[in-house]
């Protein structure tokens, strides 16, 4: 059985209210404080608390075109024309970047002869479509991008837009 000290004065409830008021002005000014952070330098710092290094991030994809036709085993493409007029509209803005990426099917019969790596032959499928693009004056070199994947026979173009990078 709990006794209560009937002679304690109560405390007033003006008290309760004040200091949550007094809590929320703490936080208010935290938040004020937080928003005055770069936040470059704050991801900056992040990265180097985890130990990783600085890289630029990828440019944001907004559109994609495809480059198929590819036999087995063979980094010749069969249909660009669509995607050679797609990369010459596409590629009108200089604050874009084009990343190719040339697939394989992953089956045992497409890979590279030399090699029988699927990867290197992924990659030649990318360069080759680069090649025509860079050849027909489609897109500036250096905006240019390859990587490699798996998926189906063909080179996927997507269209980046990095924005206002110097």
């Amino acid at each position: 059985m709990t006794v209560f000290d009937e002679d304690e004065r109560a405390r007033a409830p003006w008290l309760m209210t004040l200091a949550d008021l007094s809590l929320l002005l703490v936080g208010f000014f935290v938040f004020l404080q937080a928003n005055q952070v770069d936040p470059a330098k704050l991801a900056a710092g992040i990265r180097a608390g985890f130990g990783a290094s600085e890289t630029t991030p990828a440019p944001m994809p907004v559109d994609i075109a495809t480059a198929t036709g590819f036999a087995p085993g063979s980094a010749v493409p069969a249909d660009t024309a669509s995607a050679l007029e797609w990369a010459r509209t596409a590629a009108r803005d200089p604050r874009t970047r084009l990343r190719i990426t040339g697939e394989v099917d992953g089956s045992a019969t497409d890979v590279d002869a030399a090699t029988g790596s699927g990867p290197i032959l992924a990659a030649d499928r990318a360069r080759a479509v680069a090649a025509l693009l860079i050849q027909q004056h489609a897109i500036d070199p250096s905006r240019i991008i390859l990587s490699t994947g798996r998926g189906q026979r063909r080179a996927v173009l997507t269209l980046g837009f990095e924005g206002d990078r110097p």
